[in-house]
């Protein structure tokens, strides 16, 4: 994709005449393009053996500089590494996650499982057996090697640097550019801190480089359609975009890029009348293999490892379904339940919502509404989720040495909350949260009440059998219909605020949907000394139910991750803040005793690529303006260069930070650091643009003004290099990096 013949240096890839002149000596004018070498000039050359080792070094640039800085790389990235022998920041959550694999313990986490694996892997690798409980600033003991573990996450921080080197050389940059946008993502702090610890970040960045290389190297090759390359290119695009969608959800950004990108190539496939029809259809197919079902399959993969794997009942199992939980080893999820329901049975009802939680109440109140006693979802063990079905009022109360009677399917009872003895009711009250529906509250006890708690059973389907008339522990879905109000018992993905702890607000909704799983419910575990135990565990749970299941479970729970307003989060940060570097982020005690480092990136790096989505801005303006006033001085190469070196980067840059514009999560300074990619590589577009001039006339002034860019981007690293490596001692001695007062690197 060469924009200019005269723009381009030997290290670019070009088309075919152009890279076959590293067969021969080069006789390249300032300008680039190749002269007739007289025969006095040849003698000269060959008189001179220091010509000949900077052409091989020329033509084998491609090797040798990539090498080199990925040599570099990977001490900036493992100098000191197991410095601190204290557990550092978010280490505290990814590495007792690993912990979990390594003990195959099921666990629930906001984030995809690809990760996380890796990091248990790492842990195996390292011999650690998983006993630690990796608790926020506590030592690592002896036995584990936690250095190892570190060095295996920074091979992936450390990879994203020549995986920088071959995007830009796809994106036809100049060399000196090249070396530019690699020297950035080497020389950028914050990358080489977060890649030092047992976190996702550098997991998430590798695979954010290899799907942009993947879509660039696939680009151009787009003259090389159903070529083994192509399919090669094609196919490693949907393996990479299914890896870095695996690892967050951040990844499904980059996956819109790529995704905006086929369909404007296929739009233009799709305008070509000259394409027959059988071609386009062959396109079409081979994009929806390649980067549709082959990343799904690949996110699906990593979920069926992650079942596999933890087969131990853990503290994430709550977050699944009941007939999940009751085939994991060691859960007491239907352990001796027996099978059948009946009147005088204490059970836990879960919600079969995809993240649904077991019904719950407790002796809080609601501070509006009805002010009566709080009934929601909770998704952790506690012995207020526990119900009695009861007779309705209309029926003999209970006896316990009367025959058993069992509820079924159109069955009208009562369940009274074993802890406080209050009915589970509702009445015409509006709902705390969703207005629209129905307050549900814990009223009266066993005695005191009315009509309004009375509920009638409604089967949805069952599992073991066809019978309806009876209720069986795990495998019986059913709806709960109130009686005298005609709605429904529901739990959503609404969490009440923080006088509500935080749980799922459970409500009566209006309208009869039989299809909304929000208001199916089952019985998750059953206790009944006059019932001979069951094992509801020989049902299994199809594996697509539980993944669906656990990916609604995650989405309703990172989107409950917003900021608290009674709690001041010191370590937060918002989106307007990232790109021009006005916090950093400490990641650890600041005690004097303690080896410090300090989350915050490289100055003329976050300011200089911010600059330049600016400038890319003008400079479209500007072009766009003068063609529209008739003025056709960029060629057709030069407008596909600005169109997939410099608007596809901005593009990228936009799909990886507006979201978090518009989200209510909380954020922090990491979250930016996937969209900071795309803003290096727009600034190397635009620096490698306004060179050009001087890339014609002067190359010797055009390597000066690189030189003064490479030696301000490296200079300033080594300048930081104290909040990379670690800041050992009193903080005072790093005031001099102290430049602002939100950079809180000094007390």
């Amino acid at each position: 994709m060469a924009f200019e013949q005269g723009g381009q240096a030997t290290g670019i890839a070009q088309e075919g005449h152009i890279l076959r002149r590293r067969n021969v000596p080069d006789h390249s004018t300032s300008n680039g393009r190749a002269t007739q070498a007289s025969p006095e000039e040849d003698k000269n050359k060959s008189q001179k053996p220091s010509t000949s080792l900077l052409q091989t070094l020329d033509e084998w640039e491609f090797l040798i500089a990539p090498l080199l800085f990925t040599l570099v790389s990977f001490f900036t990235r493992m100098y000191k590494i197991g410095l601190s022998n204290i557990v550092t920041w978010d280490e505290a959550h990814f590495g007792k996650f690993g912990s979990h694999y390594l003990k195959r313990e099921f666990y629930f986490d906001v984030h995809p499982p690809l990760g996380k694996m890796l990091v248990g892997l790492s842990g195996h690798l390292a011999g650690y057996n998983g006993s630690f409980e990796f608790k926020s600033g506590e030592t690592y003991p002896e036995e584990l090697n936690y250095t190892f573990m570190r060095l295996f996450n920074s091979a992936f921080g450390a990879l994203c640097v020549p995986l920088a080197y071959f995007t830009a050389r796809e994106l036809n940059f100049r060399r000196s550019t090249v070396w530019l946008v690699t020297l950035m993502v080497l020389c950028e702090n914050s990358y080489a801190t977060i890649s030092r610890f047992i976190l996702l970040d550098s997991m998430l960045l590798f695979f954010t480089f290899t799907t942009v290389l993947c879509w660039s190297r696939f680009h151009s090759l787009r003259k090389q359609s159903f070529s083994p390359e192509w399919f090669f290119w094609l196919f490693l695009s949907g393996i990479s975009i299914g890896c870095v969608t695996s690892v967050k959800w951040v990844g499904l950004f980059c996956t819109a890029l790529v995704g905006l990108y086929t369909a404007e190539d296929l739009w233009n496939k799709f305008g070509d009348l000259k394409m027959p029809k059988t071609t386009l259809a062959s396109h079409l197919v081979a994009r929806v293999v390649g980067l549709i079902i082959i990343p799904l399959l690949v996110y699906m993969f990593s979920f069926w490892v992650h079942f596999l794997v933890l087969e131990n009942s853990g503290p994430g199992d709550a977050q699944m379904s009941s007939l999940f939980q009751a085939n994991l080893r060691g859960t007491e999820v239907g352990k001796d339940s027996p099978l059948e329901v009946a009147y005088g049975s204490r059970a836990t009802i879960k919600n079969m919502g995809y993240g649904g939680g077991l019904l719950h109440s407790h002796v809080q109140t609601y501070p509006e509404g009805s002010q009566q006693q709080q009934v929601t979802c909770y998704h952790h063990k506690d012995s207020n989720n526990d119900w009695f079905f009861y007779p309705n009022r209309n029926e003999p109360l209970y006896n316990p040495e009367a025959p058993l009677a069992y509820p079924g399917d159109k069955s009208v009872l009562r369940l009274i909350h074993s802890q406080t003895g209050r009915n589970l009711h509702s009445h015409a009250v509006s709902a705390p949260v969703t207005k629209g529906d129905y307050e549900v509250s814990s009223y009266g006890n066993t005695t005191v009440g009315d009509e309004k708690d009375h509920w009638t059973v409604e089967v949805v389907s069952d599992a073991a059998s066809r019978d309806r008339t009876k209720l069986r522990t795990l495998t019986t879905a059913f709806r709960l219909k109130h009686t005298s109000l005609g709605c429904y018992l529901r739990a959503g993905t609404v969490n009440l605020p923080q006088w509500g702890f935080k749980q799922i607000e459970v409500t009566c909704v209006k309208s009869n949907n039989p299809r909304d799983v929000y208001t199916h419910w089952n019985v998750e575990a059953h206790w009944n000394e006059r019932l001979p135990a069951g094992d509801p565990g020989s049902y299994k749970s199809p594996f697509i139910r539980d993944f669906i299941h656990l990916n609604v479970a995650m989405m309703t729970s990172n989107n409950a991750l917003v900021p608290d307003p009674d709690k001041q989060d010191d370590l937060a940060s918002q989106f307007w803040q990232w790109p021009i570097l006005h916090v950093g982020l400490r990641m650890c005690g600041w005690d004097d005793k303690i080896v410090k480092y300090f989350l915050l990136g490289n100055p003329a790096v976050y300011w200089g690529s911010t600059l330049c989505l600016f400038v890319f801005a003008g400079m479209l303006v500007w072009y766009l303006i003068r063609w529209q006033r008739g003025y056709e001085e960029l060629k057709p190469a030069e407008i596909d260069h600005i169109h997939y070196g410099g608007l596809y980067p901005v593009a990228g840059w936009f799909l990886h930070y507006l979201p978090f514009v518009a989200m209510a999560r909380v954020t922090y300074v990491h979250h930016y650091y996937p969209a900071l990619y795309f803003a290096i590589l727009t600034e190397g577009f635009v620096i490698d643009w306004v060179t050009r001039p001087l890339a014609r006339k002067d190359r010797r002034m055009e390597w000066a003004v690189y030189g003064v860019l490479y030696g301000v981007v490296a200079g300033l690293f080594v300048l930081f290099r104290a909040i990379v490596f670690g800041m050992e001692g009193r903080n005072q001695q790093w005031d001099h990096l102290k430049w602002f007062d939100r950079w809180r690197i000094t007390d």
